[in-house]
């Protein structure tokens, strides 16, 4: 019995469409500020930073530009995406691509005097994406309404 319900259903799926499939509805959602939590993802790091700029791509596809507010905090081996993207031109295309829809990545200052990077070596990084403490920036986000999300 169990079988033939889920048969029903997907036929149904099938026939009417199913209203999430492409895009969600106008209205679905509401506008959204978020922060990204970026601390690398080993022990693949490289993987793991295409799957997370590829969930922030399909974010704002979901709810579109002009609805979202996003911001990327990184600190730790998250901090290696930029140096990455030096040579990596997928990397580098992705996070292009995002930052002209608006994504901000911030960079944390103990991070870089921890590991001796000067962030002028890193992809995109500009002085004003310098954050003197990625745990303090994420809860001064937090506190200004950003919801926190960790992949």
């Amino acid at each position: 019995m169990k079988l033939l319900a889920s048969g029903v259903f997907a036929a149904i799926l099938m026939i009417v469409g199913y209203p999430f499939a492409n895009a969600a509805p106008v209205g679905y959602y509401q506008d959204q500020k978020v922060v990204y939590h970026n601390d690398g993802g080993s022990p693949d790091n490289a993987a793991y930073f295409k799957r997370m700029l590829n969930t922030i791509s399909n974010h704002i596809e979901a709810i579109g530009k002009e609805h979202v507010e996003i911001r990327v905090v990184d600190h730790s081996s998250g901090v290696e995406l930029f140096q990455m993207a030096k040579t990596d031109k997928e990397l580098a295309s992705r996070l292009d691509r995002l930052r002209e829809e608006g994504v901000r990545f911030l960079i944390c200052a103990n991070t870089l005097k921890e590991r001796q990077i000067d962030w002028h070596e890193l992809y995109g990084v500009k002085e004003e994406d310098i954050v003197p403490s990625s745990a303090a920036e994420l809860a001064r986000l937090q506190r200004m309404g950003f919801v926190y999300i960790h992949l």
